[in-house]
């Protein structure tokens, strides 16, 4: 006997592959009907025998295309409508969508075949695709996902692909982007008035550049890289210079793994995650010396080729190790738009490889690594955005805006919480428009009602995000504090709502309760309950506020002020600048001096007691320093830094560097004994707070815990007593991370997560009075 039923999937199903995949699985099952994208998913309507049903449903959960994602399969028996044949439908759109953007993905092996086979028609184009692969989140421009929806709708399939696309056993079966040299975009090559056309001749042209030294801004995915052969010392110190970065690591593709395993040392872990979906830059240990790309670091960041044009670059003679770094000024946003970029770039790139097909929004390359707690998000971007990461217990729009470093948004419909790309640091005019564009971006298509949406900001009243926040519109809007989002963060990704932990926040500077500068914080609760400050490190002094961040000297003198008997530190042993008196000039006469719990400028006190007294140059340079020092060494020995009525005293720790620095003691067994220390103390801490709150779970979340030397560390210490740890694992743990959090501490809100502006605001003016 014929059923009939209505089936509705949701998760990442549209730009994968998903309805081909349906078509031909309901024909092999010899089943008739539809199927279709619609606004929450993929819509099935399916007619035949009752076996054949239920294998269809095993087989799309089991044997679904390696990009989808299967969040929820809805069936429900429906009217038989006497179809003959299974077919895919034009999509609908008649309601609010909810189903989740695909990100981008890596051209697959197939497509590369055929790139390199001189046979084959789409020999060396560099926009070759298919349903497996391609890009999807940066050319869609509205949903459902179809091609008059994308940056490629400009363009026309010919015969041949149109006969290709609508071909249920071929693999461009509804691929929405799919094209050829006949009919598709191409690349040319431009510097100064001079334009080569052609792909191939255009590629050819840049890799005689970049094995003549020469700096190339490409366009790619999401934006455009600058990239320079990563052996040539002077491209790469040309690339610091016109970039404006003076320290901070270059990112660097390899031509296959075999040339990455010869630059890194790749565990099968960090292998996996090389080679996985996203393509992502792994950090790793680096096993040779690059001069300029990553200097006084043990790390490298490697990624292999993602897209078609890269595998191009390297067969057309490109250098095995490429420099390829977001095409930006130091701290913008990367370039994405044609005109914008040739504008920003003139002065930085010799020339410009340039793809006519354009991209709908900027998304950078994402950062992971493999942590002592397992894999690591250090950036959200390409390959991973705008992925949902959480199904969080609300049916109503929620959009998070996040925090003003290594900002992100989230938007969560239908209880989805979607996470943007990174979108960088808000204090800059170019990462703040790109801000506003990806909110605006986001809203626009989900279709969001102004009328129901909750608007969620940090508590801190001068905070970028948090006045844009104030003058977008929404229903409701309400304030959630910085380091209990990181806590919520971690908790959202495990859809752990009721979960009493043990919170340990610790990063550089967050917006506190009362109106002080927090940073090193430890909370006891749930999402749901709310999280309570039980525990923080002693307050300190920060001279000059916020700009001490740039300085460690000016840092330390708020800490270093605190301890009796201190030596001079202007003497050769230490040396500190003449900054360090003018920070405690300020201290003295009380002069914008502010209170602070701060972690991270802690970590900058301690490596200033070691030699780091110069400025920074990229956020949490110190602390990087300060860990690949301690890394050199093998002690295990702690300085104290005991939970003295509940506050983490900081002194003991930092009159024993002091000590031992008098005595001659090796900076790097030093450091070694500080970052011992902060763990052996925070494990002490949350043993004791764990027992008195009965809580069995420690929840480790803030920039500070990118250190890896103090997560390996706590790992060993805290299984010796049986706490578990859980860490970030789809968020970052910095800031990057922080609206997830606050969507979900505002989607369960109380007094103790979320407060109102007013209240927010009398803190604010009461702490500047």
């Amino acid at each position: 006997m014929t059923k009939a039923y209505s089936i509705r999937v949701r998760g990442v199903v549209q730009g994968v592959g998903f309805r081909p995949f349906v078509y031909r699985l309901a024909c092999a099952n010899g089943l008739n009907g539809w199927v279709l994208n619609a606004e929450e998913g993929v819509e099935i309507h399916l007619e035949g025998a009752e076996g054949s049903f239920r294998s269809f449903v095993e087989e799309m959960k089991s044997q679904a295309p390696q990009a989808a994602a299967i969040d929820d399969v809805r069936v429900e028996p429906a009217e038989a409508a006497g179809f003959s044949e299974f077919k895919i439908r034009e999509s609908a759109s008649k309601r609010q969508p909810t189903v989740q953007i695909s990100p981008d993905l890596p051209v697959c092996e197939n497509c590369v075949q055929e790139l390199l086979c001189p046979e084959d028609r789409r020999y060396h184009y560099p926009y070759i695709n298919c349903t497996n692969c391609g890009p999807r989140y940066s050319v869609v421009r509205s949903l459902p996902y179809d091609r008059p929806n994308t940056t490629m709708a400009g363009w026309a399939l010919d015969d041949h692909c149109d006969a290709e696309y609508r071909e249920p056993a071929n693999r461009r079966f509804h691929a929405q982007p799919v094209a050829c040299p006949a009919c598709g975009p191409h690349y040319f090559f431009q510097t100064g008035d001079e334009v080569v056309h052609g792909d191939e001749e255009a590629i050819r042209e840049a890799v005689h550049y970049l094995d003549s030294g020469k700096i190339v801004a490409v366009k790619g995915l999401g934006g455009y890289h600058l990239v320079c052969d990563a052996k040539n010392e002077q491209a790469v110190c040309a690339m610091r210079t016109r970039k404006f970065r003076k320290e901070k690591p270059f990112a660097l593709m390899a031509k296959n793994v075999g040339v990455a395993r010869r630059l890194v040392d790749l565990s099968p872990q960090a292998e996996a995650l090389m080679n996985s979906v996203a393509r992502p830059v792994v950090l790793a240990r680096a096993k040779i010396e690059l001069p300029g790309v990553a200097p006084e670091n043990d790390e490298l960041g490697v990624m292999l080729p993602s897209t078609p044009l890269h595998f191009l670059l390297f067969a057309a003679g490109a250098p095995e190790i490429l420099v390829m770094t977001s095409a930006n000024r130091s701290s913008e946003p990367i370039a994405y738009r044609d005109d914008e970029a040739t504008r920003r770039l003139s002065g930085i790139a010799d020339a410009f490889l340039i793809g006519e097909r354009p991209i709908a929004r900027r998304v950078d390359d994402s950062v992971v690594r493999v942590g002592a707690f397992g894999p690591a998000i250090l950036r959200r971007a390409r390959g991973y955005a705008p992925g949902a990461v959480a199904v969080i217990p609300t049916g109503r729009p929620i959009l998070a805006v996040g925090a003003d470093l290594k900002n992100s948004i989230t938007l969560v419909v239908d209880g989805q919480a979607l996470v943007s790309q990174h979108i960088g640091d808000l204090d800059h005019y170019e990462s703040f428009c790109a801000f506003r564009e990806t909110i605006q971006d986001l809203l626009s298509m989900y279709k969001i009602d102004a009328n129901q949406l909750l608007l969620v900001h940090d508590a801190h009243p001068q905070y970028v995000s948090t006045m844009h926040a104030l003058e977008l519109p929404a229903s409701e809007k309400c304030a959630v504090q910085h380091h209990r989002a990181h806590i919520a963060s971690v908790l959202a990704e495990r859809g752990a709502w009721d979960k009493r932990v043990i919170g340990v926040s610790f990063d550089g500077t967050g917006y506190g309760d009362d109106g002080l500068i927090w940073g090193g914080e430890i909370f006891a609760g749930s999402v749901r309950s709310g999280f309570e400050r039980i525990a923080h490190v002693r307050e300190a002094v920060l001279p000059g506020g916020d700009a001490a961040a740039s300085y460690p000297i000016q840092a330390a003198a708020g800490f270093l002020a605190q301890l009796d008997g201190a030596p001079d530190f202007m003497a050769p042993l230490f040396s500190f600048p003449s900054r360090y008196l003018e920070a405690l000039q300020l201290i003295r006469a009380k002069v914008r001096c502010f209170g602070t719990t701060s972690m991270g400028r802690l970590f900058d006190t301690a490596a200033a007691l070691l030699g780091f007294t110069r400025e920074v140059t990229f956020e949490g340079q110190a602390a990087m320093w300060l860990e690949r020092l301690a890394s050199q060494a093998s002690n295990t020995d702690a300085y104290p830094f005991p939970l003295v009525s509940f506050e983490l005293d900081f002194r003991p720790l930092l009159a024993g560097m002091i000590r031992d620095r008098v005595r001659a003691r090796a900076a790097n067994e030093v450091a070694r004994a500080f970052q011992r220390g902060i763990a052996v103390g925070l494990r002490d801490a949350v043993a004791i707070l764990s027992r008195s709150q009965e809580a069995d779970t420690v929840v480790l979340s803030g920039g500070v815990f990118q250190n890896q030397l103090l997560l390996h560390d706590l790992k060993s210490l805290c299984e010796l007593d049986g706490l578990q740890v859980w860490t970030n694992h789809v968020v970052p743990s910095n800031d990057g991370g922080i609206s997830l959090g606050q969507a979900a501490l505002a989607a369960l809100a109380n007094s103790e997560s979320a407060a109102r502006v007013e209240e927010i605001d009398a803190a604010w003016m009461t702490q500047v009075t």
